[in-house]
């Protein structure tokens, strides 16, 4: 039996601590269109709401997920965890969302679902013929590397509409918090488990965090602040 060293132990007990606070945090985030959808579902209508950035989350629940299993990558349980919770949120709201659009919505979120499925498909069949495992590993964390990455700038939007509007109305205090913690937890997660393709994508999204939290503590008595729900187009 091989028996971790102290700090061998040490290190593996802290990335493990990182891993868990990151799912927690991470909860924050998934359960965040909540209120949106309780609108959605009184008011029976997705309204002005679209619908494309949960199916994007998706997809990136989906290929992250599948970088963290055992056939991609070593030792990264917490990532699997994570995202599987995500695609079970992620899925529940894109099933409410096809139940109450209007017909030309349901027809094109079923399409892009189900075009979602098979790029997946291809994605796990594909990487599953690399018969290299680093090259493999490589070949998917890429992938899910980029799509985080593009996840994490997507409150950009947000950010130009706070200097814009000199108000933090659309940028819940909460929501910019729990990206910022969650995004520190995976980054150290990632450096303590040596992975660049997770440490490198959350140290982004750790510094996104740190300018909305910045962005917010200066504009937050400058704007008007009326009580609304978050964008859905630009937090998901």
């Amino acid at each position: 039996m091989i028996q971790l060293s102290a700090p061998d132990s040490i290190g593996a007990i802290l990335k493990d601590a990182a891993g868990v606070a990151g799912n927690i945090f991470a909860f924050g985030l998934f359960v965040s269109p909540i209120f949106t959808f309780r609108r959605i579902i009184r008011n029976r209508s997705t309204e002005h709401f679209s619908g494309l950035p949960y199916v994007y989350a998706l997809l990136n629940c989906w290929i992250c997920l599948w970088y963290g299993t055992p056939l991609i990558s070593s030792d990264n349980t917490m990532v699997m965890t994570v995202n599987a919770m995500g695609s079970v949120f992620q899925l529940v709201y894109i099933i409410l969302f096809i139940i109450y659009a209007d017909k030309r919505k349901k027809v094109r979120m079923c399409g892009l679902l189900l075009g979602e499925v098979i790029l997946f498909a291809i994605i796990v069949v594909g990487s599953l013929q690399i018969h290299n495992p680093e090259a493999r590993k490589i070949f998917v964390g890429v992938l899910s590397g980029i799509t985080l990455i593009s996840m994490f700038a997507s409150p950009l939007f947000i950010i130009t509409l706070v200097i814009r509007t000199r108000s933090v109305e659309f940028m819940p205090f909460y929501l910019s918090l729990s990206t910022f913690l969650m995004s520190i937890s995976f980054f150290l997660y990632g450096v303590l488990n040596g992975d660049i393709f997770i440490f490198l994508p959350n140290s982004i999204g750790t510094l996104l965090g740190i300018t909305q939290l910045v962005l917010y503590c200066y504009y937050k008595n400058m704007g008007a602040s009326t009580l609304r729900e978050p964008l859905i187009e630009s937090y998901s």
